[in-house]
């Protein structure tokens, strides 16, 4: 009885948070809430709206920060990925963008679609990004498939020029169980004769370990060694499993396992991108010449910070 008191507690504080949210997202100098939930009911007010911060027309880089930010979301979209990080970012001073691809069947969901072609659309929007601005390179942060499709952008798509630091929240690169529920997902696939087609044109059926798509994406550092790639996981993620999943290896890649800095977080995959160690993770990458300490804090599982 513990799991449906808790879902229901959830849904609860998801209902009341979307009730009482304001008609429009909150302007990017508003300070964020670190919460999931404030981007689900940021999607419920305002579907399919940028994340506060993001895509304002207009903006150039600053010489401090010459790189746009480029926000790319997992199976979910940018309004509700982005809710929290994109305001931060945009009041230290980035120019901010995101955008939600691979939609389908889901509707506004999107990573939905086959990995390779939600890949094109990354680059394609990068592209964009790089002729509005000016700027001959951009920054991506990315959460969950968001963080391991760009790898197929960077070895066959010819991304790699066009990229400076490349942050992966979670990212299932070198596949994902999910809990365990992958393998039998696998098998009633098999079973119904479709797992082939589902491998081809279903977007997270791709990351099921051992597929062909997994060995073409083969996540290696070593093919940009120019880019600076930091990989931020949570040791109690449910989604991309083993968390390791989402780790590399090289002297290029700094690997951060939140729980080592701050032993009270208890963020799984959802809250990642609203945790403030995360965030606090992602500034000092983007910006090391202001760098500093996560304020350590009792952080819950979609809720966020407390106390």
């Amino acid at each position: 009885m513990r799991i449906p008191r808790r879902l229901a507690a959830l849904l609860a504080a998801a209902t009341a948070l979307a009730t009482v949210w304001t008609a429009a997202p909150a302007a990017a100098d508003e300070l964020p809430t670190y919460s999931y939930l404030s981007g689900l009911a940021a999607q419920v007010t305002a579907p399919g709206s940028s994340p506060p911060g993001a895509n304002v027309p207009g903006c150039k880089p600053s010489r401090e920060h010459p790189e746009p930010v480029v926000l790319l979301h997992g199976l979910s979209n940018d309004t509700i990925t982005w809710n929290t990080l994109a305001p931060v970012l945009a009041g230290a001073g980035f120019c901010v963008f995101s955008l939600t691809f691979g939609t389908g069947a889901l509707g506004p969901i999107g990573s939905v679609g086959p990995a390779p072609e939600s890949a094109r659309q990354i680059a394609a929007f990068i592209d964009r990004v790089r002729a509005e601005t000016g700027a001959a390179k951009v920054d991506l942060v990315g959460h969950s498939m968001g963080g391991a499709i760009p790898f197929y952008y960077l070895r066959n798509l010819g991304g790699i020029p066009a990229i400076d630091d490349y942050i992966a929240l979670a990212a299932p690169l070198h596949g994902a169980t999910l809990s365990g529920t992958a393998a039998p997902f696998t098998v009633v696939l098999e079973q119904l004769g479709v797992r082939g087609q589902a491998e081809e044109s279903c977007g997270p059926c791709q990351f099921s370990p051992g597929t062909a798509f997994l060995a073409e994406l083969n996540p290696d550092p070593a093919i940009a060694p120019e880019i600076e790639f930091t990989t931020i996981v949570s040791r109690y993620d449910q989604i991309a499993t083993p968390y390791t999943t989402g780790q590399l290896t090289g002297p290029n890649v700094r690997n951060v396992v939140l729980q080592d800095l701050c032993a009270t977080d208890y963020t799984e995959h959802f809250e990642l991108t609203a945790d403030p160690v995360a965030v606090r993770e992602i500034l000092n990458t983007l910006d090391p010449a202001h760098a500093a300490p996560a304020d350590c804090a009792v952080v819950l599982p979609y809720i966020g910070p407390v106390g």
